[in-house]
């Protein structure tokens, strides 16, 4: 074909032309239309995915978290159960210290004892004095003067 030669296009020809553009265009506006839902829908899967993850990393920090504090919960309990029996041993010590201490300055230097009991106008008295291994005792009545 030269390029003096035109195409003549009948009617008809050129309906089928038209129609067949038009055809493609609704094509191609469909295609174009179905791969923006799949891309809405891709995204929206995304999301979903993206929430899922972020839910499982939550969840499994905040076991984390648990298990943690529990630890942290049980050490502790162990060295305050450490410290009350070092407390107890400590305390039992120094008991017996006391009671050796006070029974060696009872026996070196002595003691009073005694008891007293008031009745009417006149005082009893009973006492026990002690000086390492003699021992004395003393009982004596004493009359109240009486106020009139």
């Amino acid at each position: 074909i030269g390029p003096e030669e035109k195409i003549i296009m009948t009617e008809r020809s050129a309906a089928v032309f038209i129609q067949a553009w038009w055809r493609g265009t609704l094509v191609r506006r469909t295609l174009l239309h179905a791969a923006l839902r799949a891309w809405i829908i891709q995204c929206w899967w995304r999301q979903v995915l993206e929430k899922l993850l972020a839910k499982r990393q939550r969840m499994v920090l905040e076991f984390y978290v648990q298990q943690e504090w529990a630890a942290v919960r049980l050490q502790s309990w162990v060295r305050m159960w450490c410290v009350r029996q070092r407390y107890c041993r400590l305390l039992n010590a120094v008991r017996i210290i006391q009671v050796y201490w006070r029974w060696h300055t009872c026996h070196s230097r002595g003691f009073i004892e005694g008891h007293y009991e008031l009745k009417e106008n006149q005082l009893n008295i009973q006492l026990e004095i002690s000086l390492g291994s003699q021992a004395c005792k003393v009982q004596q009545c004493i009359p109240l003067p009486l106020k009139e």
